[in-house]
């Protein structure tokens, strides 16, 4: 049977991420995914999904590699006819990541998947059809040490629920989750993960909430069929972003209509506004007013196409004016205060020098290249 936990102290996650998180994280269980840890002690991972056609096997393996090179922990597949199960042989064999197989309404699509040894199955249990099948998956699964994830989504949920609740509510959402479970409990298999997402923000917000007060299974949040790369990026932020402070989420995925390389850095970019992943160097800049007397656009879109991804826990503020730069650069590991073609370099709130604005962005990648975090940093800082 499920076990029901309450929300409980900073007890999860390994050194790093719960030295650098100021939020609680729920007790959950432990499933691996692949070589990625979810739940239990493990840090919140990233995930996306691919938008190729599976059967298109080098154009899928490619995408899955840029999201690797891009920061990707889990990645999921649509296996949706038979020439996409049969290709996920070859997508599991060329490439490192933990690929999790989609399927939806054909379990045998599932089986498929499974012999060629993906690292977890998603299923929607509004869609997959009667238990017998689903037990054939949970059987295929269980003899590989495979997890499933109960994906529900209130776009497709069983007709007895929605007759019962009227239309998708975060009670309909968690009851769709927990029977299927519930299924998954009485087979004897206990590797599994659980979402609820919806369109509404909201709802999906309070749905997650249920679970996570009264189980302990690990959750993947996410905002579903979120929009395109601005409105989804805001309601994916607000819905994951409100949990995660709460504590509550294991791993997640922001969905756009974007290539799956963004969903990967926003993500991401959540994680580290919430200070759940840190050691990437943090790049703060003024929102500019007509005070602004430096070319700040294009001096923050070259440190970030530098430095944006280097793994380390640096906090870099570059202000373009004379008002709150000084105070707001002086209290960055590095900082920048321009103004009227030049700036002041900070380091650790001490003055270094004066160069000139064609000079600033040299500067600071140099500044971070050479900057040796404290340990006390490494610690604390939370990073963006």
């Amino acid at each position: 049977m499920t076990t029901i936990l309450p929300i409980v102290g900073n007890t999860i996650g390994d050194e790093q991420t719960v030295a650098t998180s100021p939020f609680k994280r729920r007790v959950t269980r432990r499933v691996d995914v692949g070589s990625i840890p979810v739940g239990g002690n493990a840090p919140i991972s990233v995930q996306t999904m691919t938008k190729t056609k599976t059967s298109d096997i080098d154009a899928t393996v490619a995408q899955i590699n840029r999201c690797e090179e891009t920061g990707v922990d889990i990645i999921r597949v649509t296996v949706n006819d038979k020439e996409a199960a049969e290709a996920m042989h070859e997508i599991v064999k060329q490439t490192n990541v933990p690929i999790v197989a989609d399927i939806h309404f054909n379990h045998v699509f599932a089986l498929e998947a499974i012999r060629a040894n993906v690292a977890k199955v998603r299923i929607n249990p509004g869609n997959i059809g009667k238990i017998d099948r689903i037990h054939q998956v949970l059987g295929a699964a269980k003899e590989k040490n495979i997890p499933i994830r109960i994906g529900v989504n209130s776009g497709s949920l069983e007709e007895d629920i929605l007759d019962k609740f009227g239309y998708p509510t975060p009670e309909a959402l968690y009851e769709s989750a927990m029977r299927h479970a519930q299924i998954c409990e009485d087979f004897g298999f206990t590797d599994v993960i659980i979402s609820v997402k919806s369109t509404d923000v909201r709802l999906m917000i309070e749905a997650y909430r249920l679970i996570a007060q009264r189980t302990d299974y690990p959750l993947h949040l996410g905002v579903t069929e979120a929009g395109t790369t601005r409105v989804g990026t805001i309601k994916s932020s607000v819905g994951i972003g409100t949990l995660l402070a709460e504590g509550i989420g294991d791993t997640i995925r922001v969905s756009l209509t974007d290539q799956p390389e963004k969903e990967v850095e926003i993500g991401k970019d959540i994680l580290r506004s919430l200070g759940l992943a840190s050691r990437n160097v943090e790049l703060i800049a003024c929102p500019t007013c007509g005070r602004l007397e430096v070319d700040l656009f294009g001096i923050m879109e070259q440190l970030e196409n530098a430095l944006g991804q280097m793994k380390k826990p640096v906090k870099v503020a570059v202000l373009g004016c004379v008002v709150n730069g000084p105070g707001e650069a002086s209290e960055a590991d590095i900082g920048v205060a321009a103004g009227k073609g030049v700036a002041i370099l900070y380091r650790k709130g001490k003055i270094v020098r004066r160069v000139k604005e064609e000079e600033i962005v040299q500067a600071v990648i140099d500044e971070v290249m050479n900057f040796q975090p404290e340990e006390g940093d490494i610690k604390t800082k939370i990073s963006v």
